[in-house]
């Protein structure tokens, strides 16, 4: 009140001067940033608020992946390169440093970057920061986020590159109407029909751990097409940087719906569950964030994520006789050559079994394995091109690596490989076409 008593006086107007009077009321309106602008964060005192929760809860939300540029570079320093279907994003610079990162920010001014997606100074954040997610975070998490930044994490000087994205995308502005069209700004709030443990997977699952915005497809406007399980595709697969993030649902065959609770939790802490093993941006997930969660709150992920029901899917998994090793041999040495076996036989039977069987502990199963039965084939191909690597945990097996087969494989090899393996030992799923390789080969950035 005394801030539009100084305005006025100032200005010397009436104050029943209708013109002057909506002045008053937008600089009003604009209190709030100017205030904030004018607003110097002041110390958090670790005593006054949990800092290693805090610690903990940046774990849970990995916020290390998208704001490190690598593994040399300082953590929390940003400029890592996002990619998304409107150009590269550069993650921010999240430290305590006062001129390139937040540590000038307030408690809330921190709070409003986290859950509504504004930076200090009024710009709109690109929601590859998925603050959709963010926004149901609770308050005292939010304090114990702040509290570890700005106490624990290391300042570091650093200006990561400007992210340039084509017009119209570069205009921030119009981030206002996405945010209006798409996102809900509510906090989490627990069911009553559902135990503590399944409230505390939710909660994990749906805010920090913005699963949803890997694992649930995308609109016409690239955002998540749902936020909880109250959605039929919440969580049902999603196509994420040429990777297909799966199906978190309880189908049977494509899903979670042959995994136990036990199962999942181990996959989160491991990298091995349900009989395969963590491939892609999965396994940096893991490295990162899942294997640090305390085993209470995996095991709160994984009795929600089981209570989630499946969907009508097309593929599907009946277990075959124990004689299916004697039929394969007859497809690769018989007179008719089914498609794909024979190299099947010469170049992944070391490792996944002549049965799909996969070893424990090393190569994953493919019989059954529900990445295999997924609705698309896009990660299967993309690691017959590529290969990988297991995650690196503690505790967890030894790293195994499959090799890549771009230069040694044609289109249709790959193809007539992936179709066969989606197809035997009781698996059922769509063959794969070389249209698929081929366009998929070309896209990934390095050359295949």
């Amino acid at each position: 009140m005394q801030l539009v008593v100084l305005i006025l006086m100032s200005l010397k107007m009436p104050f029943r001067d209708i013109l002057n009077w909506r002045l008053v009321k937008a600089v009003i309106c604009a209190y709030p940033v100017l205030l904030s602008g004018l607003a110097v964060a002041q110390p958090v005192n670790p005593k006054d608020l949990d800092v290693d929760r805090g610690a903990y809860l940046a774990r849970v939300g990995d916020c290390i992946a998208c704001h490190t540029a690598g593994p040399q570079s300082p953590p929390f320093a940003g400029g890592l390169p996002l990619n998304s279907p409107f150009g590269i994003i550069y993650s921010t610079n999240i430290t305590p440093d006062p001129v390139n990162g937040i540590g000038k920010y307030t408690l809330d001014e921190f709070t409003r970057a986290v859950r509504n997606g504004i930076a200090r100074d009024g710009r709109r954040l690109y929601p590859a920061m998925p603050y959709p997610s963010f926004t149901a975070v609770t308050d005292d998490d939010i304090r114990a986020l702040y509290a570890y930044f700005m106490n624990e994490v290391a300042p570091v000087n650093l200006k990561p590159p400007e992210t340039r994205l084509p017009f119209p995308f570069n205009i921030r502005l119009s981030l206002i109407f996405w945010d209006a069209a798409f996102v809900r700004h509510e906090r989490y709030h627990a069911r009553n029909d559902k135990d503590a443990q399944w409230n505390r997977g939710a909660y994990l699952v749906q805010t920090l751990g913005h699963c949803g915005a890997c694992h649930t497809p995308r609109g016409f406007g690239f955002q998540e097409r749902a936020y909880t399980e109250s959605s039929p595709i919440y969580l049902s697969g999603g196509l994420v940087d040429n990777w297909f993030a799966v199906n978190l649902r309880g189908d049977a065959a494509a899903g979670l719906g042959q995994w136990s609770e036990a199962d999942i939790a181990a996959f989160l802490k491991t990298g091995h569950g349900g009989h395969i093993a963590a491939f892609g941006s999965m396994v940096e997930v893991i490295e990162n964030s899942t294997q640090h969660f305390q085993k209470v709150d995996l095991d709160a992920i994984a009795h929600y994520l089981k209570s989630i029901p499946g969907r009508a899917e097309k593929a599907s998994y009946k277990p075959a006789a124990p004689i299916v090793a004697v039929k394969l041999s007859a497809m690769v040495t018989g007179e008719t050559e089914h498609p794909g076996a024979g190299l099947y036989q010469s170049f992944c039977a070391k490792c996944h079994q002549m049965t799909g069987t996969g070893k424990p502990g090393k190569s994953p199963k493919l019989a059954g394995n529900s990445v295999v039965l997924s609705g698309k084939a896009t990660s299967l191909i993309r690691l017959m091109l590529e290969g990988g690597r297991t995650a690196q945990t503690k505790g967890g097996p030894k790293v195994q690596k499959m090799p890549g087969f771009a230069k040694k494989f044609t289109d249709q090899q790959i193809a007539e490989v992936l179709s066969f393996i989606r197809d035997s030992w009781g698996n059922k799923a769509a063959p794969v076409t070389t249209r698929e390789v081929f366009l998929l080969r070309h896209t990934l950035p390095k050359k295949m």
